[in-house]
Formats: structure tokens, sequence, C-alpha cells
């Protein structure tokens, strides 16, 4: 007996499969995979309707004009853009590659920065945060692997002690566990009553204040250095006519956020020694009486003296001590022998540029008061009592209600970053209580993500043959985000895939021809 071809009707629900059989089997599905193609490896692609126009650049005029109407499903596909991996792997890989040559350019020059840069001393600084407990942890003395994310060395027992003593709250505070790379538990307090959860989410809040006096402290360690070895200053004049007289070095950055698996924050930065001139945006080598060992220092320094006292708050009246941890690591790159080279640390931070929370197993979008019962919890495990602790600090701050009730005026006051230096854990709470950006960097340090943007999009125009001399202006109106079917997004993302394989293996060919080429002469 034959099978009933199941025909589609608008409405009718249809498993994955049947969905991407029906769109492949359109006349029009080659005219719509074109048109997706911006947005084909987008997890949830925005959805626009509305009008574009070509517009001459110098004249204004218009030169064509096209109706959303007229496009497959009457809409205009755009990609989320979305940093995170776990929400959308195909815009982080495209932001990563961007997060690459931002900190690559920084270190070797290109794209608009002098090649110069490349002689600059340069250390890779990491500074992490101190203790608010004990936790289990996974410790290596030797490592003997060859790849550290597939260490199988042998480590050490976690808490390891002879007596096998006991916390106030009567948890054990011995782990004598060899923990595997992908072990749960790492991470995890050993007891969880003893952790000082609200200090980690006011450490994380405050975590960027400290890194800017850090950065400051360090430019002003090299300042007295070259005072003291009689280094003159450089005479500027500003474009007000007033004269300043700036230290003839400083410091550009490039630094990433990573989310450790206890939840606390830590920075991997790196820190460009430049000089100055007369032009303060030229990038000129530094003097030679300041070298990669006064920068070490300085870092060091810097780390060891650089605190935040936050403000008051009615749980904590004298506030909070916000200071880096012990271990701060400073590194060389590119020297004789060493490890770190541009490339491996330029694909290291752009790897973390795509995290966030992931690394403590959840990823959280933003709580609000209907969904933080959901997830917070004072006793509850380790993540669920951190949200909380973010939620309670965060509360509005009571207004002084003794000569009548609080108007709405100064319970908004209440809620102001500005008048609340801790209102901010509650819109945070999502992210542990941090709200930085991920990826920084110093104005003079690299190239722009905008930049990295318009240059792509300027060689799309180009290899579509649209003219150079127009610019496209949209009035365009959000109607969605995702894709019409799971049929859709599988014909979509598995051509997007197939199209990045098909550039990757290119890539490889022109790179071993060149090789070729190379070996030949």
């Amino acid at each position: 007996m034959s099978t009933p071809l199941t025909i589609y009707r608008p409405g009718l629900a249809l498993g994955r499969d049947a969905q991407a059989l029906h769109r492949a089997a359109s006349p029009e599905f080659s005219g719509w995979l074109e048109h997706t193609r911006p947005a084909g490896g987008c997890a949830r692609p925005i959805r626009l309707t509305g009008t574009i126009a070509a517009v001459e650049r110098d004249t204004g005029r218009v030169i064509s004009g096209l109706n959303t109407d007229e496009l497959p499903d009457g809409t205009l596909y755009k990609a989320c853009g979305n940093r995170r991996e776990s929400q959308c792997p195909d815009c982080a890989w495209v932001y990563q590659g961007d997060a690459y040559q931002v900190v690559r350019c920084g270190l070797t020059g290109g794209k608009g920065v002098p090649a110069s840069v490349g002689r600059h001393p340069v250390v890779f600084a990491t500074f992490t945060a101190p203790s608010f407990g004990q936790v289990h942890h996974r410790h290596v003395a030797r490592h003997t692997c060859r790849s550290r994310q597939r260490c199988d060395c042998r480590p050490a027992p976690c808490h390891a002690r002879r007596d096998a003593r006991t916390c106030p709250h009567g948890q054990p505070a011995v782990c004598f566990a060899r923990h595997d790379a992908d072990d749960p538990q790492l991470g995890q307090p050993l007891c969880l009553d003893c952790y000082d959860h609200a200090h980690q989410v006011v450490w994380n809040h405050f975590s960027g204040e400290l890194w800017r006096r850090t950065k400051q402290g360090i430019d002003r360690h090299l300042a007295a250095l070259c005072r003291r070895r009689g280094i003159p200053f450089i005479r500027v004049v500003t474009a007000s006519g007033k004269v300043r007289w700036v230290p003839p070095v400083r410091v550009s950055h490039g630094k990433v956020a990573e989310m450790q698996r206890r939840a606390a924050v830590h920075i991997h930065c790196l820190l460009r020694l430049d000089g100055v001139d007369h032009d303060l945006d030229a990038l000129v080598p530094p003097p030679a009486g300041i070298t990669v060992d006064d920068l070490e220092e300085a870092v060091r320094v810097a780390a060891s003296r650089i605190t935040v006292t936050t403000p008051p708050h009615p749980d904590r009246p004298h506030g909070w001590l916000v200071a880096w941890g012990e271990q701060v690591d400073v590194r060389r790159i590119n020297t004789a022998g060493g490890e770190l080279t541009d490339g491996k640390v330029a694909a290291y931070l752009a790897k973390y540029a795509t995290k966030a929370t992931e690394a403590t197993g959840h990823s959280f979008t933003r709580l609000t008061p209907a969904t933080i019962d959901d997830y917070a919890d004072p006793q509850g495990d380790h993540l669920a009592r951190l949200i909380d602790a973010c939620w309670h600090l965060g509360r509005p701050i009571p207004t002084d209600t003794s000569s009548g009730a609080a108007t709405a005026t100064d319970r908004q006051a209440s809620l102001d970053p500005g008048s609340n230096a801790y209102a901010g854990l509650r819109r945070w709470a999502h992210m542990l209580g941090f709200g930085g950006h991920f990826l920084t960097k110093a104005r003079r340090y690299s190239v722009t993500f905008g930049l990295l943007r318009d240059a792509r999009a300027t060689y799309r125009r180009t290899e579509d043959g649209e003219p150079t001399d127009t610019i496209s202006v949209g009035i365009l109106t959000y109607i969605g985000a995702g894709w019409l079917t799971e049929g859709d997004a599988l014909l979509a993302n598995t051509a997007a895939r197939q199209r990045r394989e098909s550039r990757r293996i290119g890539r490889e060919e022109l790179a071993h021809e060149d090789w070729l080429t190379g070996a030949a002469a």
C-alpha cells in the first residue's frame, strides 16, 4: 500500500522535516535562501518590515525604493548580533572574530594601527578576586599535559588536612577528593553558610571601579619613575589654548572579564607601554629610560596597593572593602622561548569575550520582580544565594518618613544609581552583580568594533555589485524575532554552516599555496 502524500495547508502543524521539505519544494526557495543569507546562521533573527531606499551619497537623490512586502515572507531578516555563544553560536562566532582582530591589531598593528606597536613592551596580566570562603578546587602542582584545555594531569587533594575539622555550622572543612576538570563540585563552597555571598556580589559590582583605579595607579607609578629618572614631561597645548605637561609614557590596555566557576569575576588584561608625543593621538614608542621591567613592577605595585571602600549600606554601614586577590599573574608575551604569543593571547581573550555566566553551569536572562522567586533563595544553592544577595542588597534605600509619607520623587531617587550605589545589583542580578562589558579597551589601543563592521558591510556591498556612491536608508519596524518555522531555521542554518565551511577550506588552501610558494622560493 502506498503512503498518502501529506499536503501542507496554512495553519496545519507539521514537523520540522515536513516544514523544511515544503519550503525546499516551493518555486521561490532559491530566492528565499538568498534573501535570508545575511542572517542564515542566526538562532533568533530579527524580523523587520517597512521600506528601504537607495540614496546618492553626494546629492541625497533617491534612486530606488523597496517595500518589504515585495520580499520573501514579507519581511527583512537581520542577524540578532548576540555576542553570547550559548544564545547564538553564529553571531558569537562573528563577534569572536572581531574581538580577535581588535586584540591582535593592538599587538602587531594593521587595520590603521601602525606596525611599530609590535615593538612596544607588552605584559599580559591576570587580576583575580579574593577569597570569600573555602570552595572546592582543582590544583595541579606540575603540569605534564600538552594542552590545558584537555588536561589529564593528576591533581592534588582538594582540601586535605590531618585533622578532620568542621566549620561553625557543623560542615566538614576538609575534602580529600581529586576533582576532575569537569567535576560539577568545582567552585562550590565547602559550607554555604560560611561563604560571604554578599561580599562577592558587591565585589563583582564594583570590580569596574577597582580596575579604573588600578589603571590610574599604574600610570601614576610610571609617571613618578619618569620624574625620578629625569625623563622630561611633554608640553602639550590643548584646543582651548592652555598648556599642559603630561608624562612621557602611557599605558594602553585591552581586557576581558571572565566569570570563574565560583561566580566571581577576574580580569585578563593586555597592557602596552606607549610613549607620548606633542600629538596626543600619535602612537610612538616609550622613552628608552622606561622598560618592560618597569611596566611589570608598576602592575604588581598597583595591584597590591589599590583598594575601593564601597559607600555605606544599611546592612553594612562602613561599606565593603574591594581589593584584588593575592594571585596576580604578570607575564611577558612574544619573548624568546616564551609560551605566550600575540596570536595565542588574542585567541584566548576573544574566546572569553563570547561568554558570561556559563562557567557557573547556568545562564540567566534579566530578572524581574515576577521571576526573581524562581531563582533567588537565601537557603538555596550557591547561585541561588548569590542572586538573592543581589536582589536584597539592591533594594530601595528607605527614606526618612518622620516628617510625613515618602513622595514618589523620594522613592524614585532611592532607586537612582547616583543616590543608591547598590541599585544596579538588581538590574544585574542575572549576571551575579557584574554589570560591566566583558571586552573593553583603551581608545588608543586598537581599532574599534564599529570600524570592523563598517569595513565588512562595505566589502559585502562591493561583492554584491552595489554602487559605492550610494547609501541605504530604511524606515523599518520590528515585528518579531526568530524564524517563522523550525524547518526554515534548519534550512537557513545548514546553508550558513556550508558557506562557513567552504570559506574555512578556501582559507586553508590559500595558506597552503602560500606556504608551497614560499618553500619553492
